[in-house]
């Protein structure tokens, strides 16, 4: 729970702020980017809510903060609760951001997908009442796909409470080495008509990303999209093999997405023409050429 007496100086006067706990995870700008920014080496307050929307945007901030280092002077109770409510967030297509972010995960984004032959987890929130009851509504949970090593977080807890399949690549399988189902190589798996598994070793050795119904793709520590340069984004530190994380970046060319939803970094849609356009992009600054119109 966040204190006022270590409230950062960096803050703006007024209702919301951070404490010196946070850890810059950057949750809080990703869900109410009118309000928080990132200052110095801390997240912030930079401009104070004012509208139902961002007054809203920053109570959702505050619950999936994974460390509580933000809140109130004064706290308004049923602003709190529809903030609660509105987790899981849903996006399009029964996928939605679970919220809660987990600091185990360094307050990795974690999501669920509903869907009739069962629904998945990817990544792990933290483990809490309220998500249980809201995944139990809508049906549990049967798979559980995990990124990569870090973003593991509660996933053991969901798994043994909805009796739910674990799925982590081998290389990476010291995070889980119980999970259910280990993914060996870098070719891509085919769950159904409409999950593909697919390996991007190069943040760690055993990155993957998941692509459902060749639309969403789900992308950990992979590659992620900034609203400051507008572009895709992919690691540039804590990184296994850099070229390898180039080769698998490339390796997505070959696969047709709108949505690109990162444990790190903010999530985006653009028509699938502009998102292939801006992974080549990526591709080429991370080779070091240029774009051929």
């Amino acid at each position: 729970m966040a204190d006022r007496h270590k409230r950062l100086d960096s803050n703006v006067a007024g209702n919301f702020y951070v404490d010196a706990t946070c850890i810059n995870c950057d949750t809080c700008r990703q869900l109410a980017p009118r309000s928080f920014e990132e200052i110095g080496d801390f997240s912030a307050v930079f401009y104070q809510p004012e509208s139902d929307e961002h007054i809203h945007q920053a109570y959702q901030a505050l619950l999936a903060c994974p460390v509580g280092s933000i809140g109130t002077e004064h706290s308004e109770k049923s602003r709190v609760q529809a903030a609660m409510a509105s987790f899981p967030l849903h996006l399009e297509d029964g996928v939605s951001y679970c919220g809660f972010n987990s600091e185990k995960s360094f307050g990795a984004n974690s999501y669920f997908i509903e869907h009739p032959d069962g629904n998945w987890l990817i990544d792990s929130p933290r483990y809490i009442k309220h998500l249980v009851e809201a995944f139990e509504r809508r049906g549990g949970i049967t798979h559980i796909f995990l990124t990569h090593e870090d973003d593991v977080a509660d996933a053991d807890k969901y798994a043994t409470h909805f009796g739910a399949r674990r799925i982590i690549h081998r290389a990476d399988a010291n995070a889980v080495p119980d999970a259910e189902w280990m993914i060996v190589g870098e070719e891509a798996v085919r769950v159904g008509s409409q999950f593909q598994i697919i390996p991007v070793p190069g943040h760690t050795a055993g990155s993957m990303a998941l692509l459902y119904q060749e639309k969403f793709l789900f992308t950990g520590d992979h590659l992620w999209w900034s609203p400051h340069t507008k572009s895709l984004g992919a690691p540039t530190r804590l990184i296994w093999r850099k070229r390898v994380l180039t080769d698998s970046i490339q390796k997505l060319l070959d696969y047709r997405f709108e949505w690109v939803l990162a444990g790190h970094g903010d999530r985006t849609r653009l028509p699938m023409n502009e998102m292939r356009a801006q992974l080549q992009a990526l591709v080429a600054r991370q080779q070091g050429t240029s774009v051929l119109p």
